[in-house]
């Protein structure tokens, strides 16, 4: 089985407490391995066991309060 890495931008968090909110509701997602969030850079890292729709995590980023883009 393949993994893919994908990079978002995300804007609207203000401390370590919204990284991890983010990294919640995003690691629920299927397919989701592990999600990262570094509150200095505005990154959030998401380690897929296979592909995942890029869409899908944004509108997880929102879903925790947030706006995210897909950089890759």
């Amino acid at each position: 089985m393949s993994t893919t890495r994908l990079t978002f931008a995300v804007t609207g968090m203000h401390c370590d407490s919204c990284g991890l909110l983010i990294d919640d509701e995003v690691e629920e997602l299927p397919g989701v391995t592990t999600s990262t969030t570094d509150v200095r850079t505005e990154r959030t890292i998401v380690e897929c066991a296979g592909p995942v729709d890029p869409e899908l995590i944004v509108n997880a980023i929102a879903e925790a309060g947030y706006q995210g883009r897909h950089l890759d």
